[in-house]
């Protein structure tokens, strides 16, 4: 195997993804993985950062095109573009992330309490003997 270059098993463990979802990802576009002339996968380090990106956007509810769009945004910008509109379209994502993350983070306060509510009223309850 080429050096730097991994297998798509490799990647799947290194980044907690399963082989489908790295599969699914090719399929969709969002990766293009070198291929050996027996057809495996080969992933770049570039590659495995793509899917690491894409891992992180998908538990805060982006698209597939959201994925892709932010994809091409970092991509142009690790070549040097200098379009002005792409730093302004990074800050949208960045706003997008933050307002998710508030969100989330509100969802889970409301799930602890809840979570609390529960205990307390199992706690309160009446003691109960079972008949044998």
């Amino acid at each position: 195997m080429p050096e730097g270059l991994a297998q798509i098993g490799e990647v799947a463990e290194r980044l907690g993804l399963s082989l489908r979802t790295i599969r699914h990802y090719e399929e969709v576009g969002l990766i293009v993985p070198a291929r050996t002339q027996g057809g495996f996968r080969l992933y770049s380090e570039q590659d495995v950062q793509r899917l690491a990106l894409i891992r992180r956007m998908k538990p805060l509810g982006f698209t597939l095109e959201e994925m892709r769009d932010l994809l091409e945004i970092t991509d142009r910008l690790a070549r040097d573009d200098d379009e002005p509109g792409l730093l302004a379209r990074l800050q949208l994502f960045e706003r997008a992330v933050a307002e998710r993350a508030d969100k989330l983070r509100e969802q889970l306060a409301m799930a602890r309490e809840f979570a609390e509510q529960l205990r307390r009223q199992r706690l309160n309850a009446p003691k109960t003997t079972s008949a044998r």
